[in-house]
């Protein structure tokens, strides 16, 4: 019997599916291979590099899609089906975001912007939580920069009007702001979702966060869900049919989808 839709499951690493702290997701591996099994697309959708989600897939065992840097790249639509593109860049590189974040932020702002890049190594590890080889990947971006905003709400309110009326956007995760271009994690989720339905006839989609870079792309799916952070309260959080977990990442990433998939009745 054919099946009545697909699920695609668009989902947040870092403190969503992986431990906020560890990084780790031994805990809920077999779920999410046996998901793939039943037919599900899981695309991870991150701020993390091309090179840390190649390095998840190779823990996980299973080359997923995925969608790097804040919505900058998609990789491995190819592994759905054959004929769609295995690489699709939708952002300037980092140089020329540099480049214009140099020009025209004015300098009482950049004063106040200190870039991971140029800390020492272990202001780095503190920062980014990785070390060694996985704080190497972290770093070894193409499309982004990762910096921290040391001024008050109004100058960072500024600041985001100047990048703004640049075509550049501030992306803010769990532990630094990303430098980025005119792209985010919906606008690159939806682009997926359009080439998808060449060929699949009924998308249903779920989007897993736990932050506020993700909240775009929570609202722009079926079934929305956010994984604990205590950095939120639920009730302020306005999303029409949002799941909720009471319980932090990777478990929670795991209650959530199988409430979600109870939902849609698959």
């Amino acid at each position: 019997m054919k099946k009545k839709f697909t699920v695609v499951i668009f989902t947040d690493l870092d403190g969503s599916l992986l431990h906020r702290d560890t990084f780790q997701f031994d805990s809920i591996k077999d779920y999410i291979k046996s998901l793939v099994n039943k037919g599900v697309i899981i695309i991870p959708n991150s701020s993390k590099t091309e090179k840390e989600i190649e390095k998840f897939n190779e823990e996980l065992g299973v080359n997923l899609p995925f969608i790097s840097e804040n919505g900058s790249s998609i990789h491995g639509l190819n592994l759905i089906t054959s004929n769609f593109p295995d690489k699709l860049v939708l952002s300037r590189e980092k140089e020329e975001l540099i480049k214009i974040f140099e020009n025209k932020v004015p300098e009482k702002l950049k004063e106040k912007c200190f870039q991971i890049s140029k800390m020492s190594k272990k202001e780095q590890e503190n920062i980014l939580g990785q070390k060694d080889v996985k704080l190497k990947d972290a770093l070894n971006r193409k499309y982004t920069l990762p910096f921290l905003f040391k001024g008050d709400k109004n100058e960072k309110n500024e600041l985001l009007k100047v990048l703004n009326s640049n075509s550049l956007t501030l992306q803010e995760g769990g532990r630094v702001l990303n430098l980025c271009d005119n792209i985010n994690k919906v606008k690159s989720m939806n682009r997926v979702i359009k080439i998808l339905k060449k060929t699949e006839d009924k998308i249903k989609t779920i989007a897993v966060g736990d932050n506020y870079n993700d909240l775009d792309m929570l609202k722009s799916c079926d079934i929305p869900c956010l994984v604990f952070n205590d950095q939120f309260i639920q009730d302020q959080i306005n999303i029409d049919n949002l799941i909720f977990s009471n319980k932090p990442s990777p478990e929670g990433w795991a209650d959530v989808i199988k409430t979600a998939l109870l939902k849609l009745n698959y």
